[in-house]
Parts: C-alpha cells; sequence; structure tokens
C-alpha cells in the first residue's frame, strides 16, 4: 500500500520497521495469549526482524553492485557480524559471570591466573538484553575514540 507513496532512498527502511511493528505485535499477543507457543519458539519470533534487517542492507548493496561483489559483500557482512556477536557474548558473559567458560578449563585457569572474581552486582544485568545494548554502546564510543584520536595523529 505505501509502495508508490514512499520515497525510493527510504524504501528498504521503511518496510524494514513496517515488518518489524507487525513482527512485534504478533509476537505480544502470542506472550498474551498463546503462552506454550511464544514460549517454544522463543527467540525465534524476533529474529525474523533481524533477518530482515540484514536482508534489507544485503539487497540495498546488490542493487547497485554485480554478483561477485554481493557477494564477497555478503561474505564479508557474515564475518564481520560473527566477530562482532562474538564480542560482544565474551564482554557480556565477564562482566556477568566473571568468567569466560567458551574455552572450559583454559580459561577457568587464566580467570585464576588474574585472579578474575564473579561479580554480583552485574551478574543480572549483562546478561539481560540491556546489557548488550550498554556493551554494544561501549564499543561504539570505543572504536569511534579510536577512530578520533587517529584523525587527531594524523593533523598532527
Amino acid at each position: 500500500m505505501l509502495r508508490k507513496i514512499v520515497p525510493n532512498e527510504i524504501r528498504i527502511p521503511i518496510f524494514i520497521v513496517i515488518i518489524a511493528t507487525f513482527v512485534t505485535i504478533v509476537d505480544m499477543v502470542m506472550a498474551a495469549y498463546l503462552q506454550s507457543l511464544h514460549h517454544a519458539l522463543g527467540i525465534f519470533i524476533p529474529l525474523i526482524v533481524v533477518n530482515c534487517i540484514i536482508l534489507g542492507r544485503a539487497e540495498a548493496f546488490a542493487q547497485d553492485n554485480n554478483v561477485i561483489s554481493s557477494i564477497i559483500d555478503g561474505a564479508g557482512m557474515a564475518i564481520g557480524y560473527t566477530l562482532v556477536l562474538a564480542l560482544i557474548s565474551f564482554i557480556r558473559e565477564f562482566l556477568g559471570t566473571g568468567v569466560i567458560t567458551i574455552w572450559g578449563s583454559l580459561a577457568l585457569y587464566i580467570n585464576k591466573l588474574f585472579g578474575v572474581e564473579q561479580f554480583p552486582i552485574f551478574t543480572s544485568f549483562f546478561v539481560s538484553p540491556a546489557g548488550a545494548y550498554i556493551v554494544l554502546g561501549l564499543l561504539f564510543a570505543s572504536f569511534a575514540a579510536i577512530k578520533n584520536s587517529k584523525k587527531k595523529e594524523g593533523k598532527k
């Protein structure tokens, strides 16, 4: 219905917002009236929105580039997205539990070596979705600070 109204420059973001709105409404209705189905589907319903964002970005790149460039871009985005998720997960796990358990006993040895204890104040916060957003914001701020310091060094 909005295809002819929405300018091409913002078409994909508008469509993603519309899809996200309907998916969120369905998720809330399921949580209210179909708890067992909502519990069974878990995180998969909100992941529809994430998939729309990723596919929208890929489509925006692919419409202006050739197939080979689009494949390389898609592979680069997948690798980058995976690395960012892993980094955020490591930071959240460390701040939320005080240990990094991905490497099992090696991680426990490293944590004991550096005297890392569990941080009970942060435990419930950093393992929540809000903690993920705080970690993401801190990562953005860190990368922006590094980028700005490199620009200042370049001007000197």
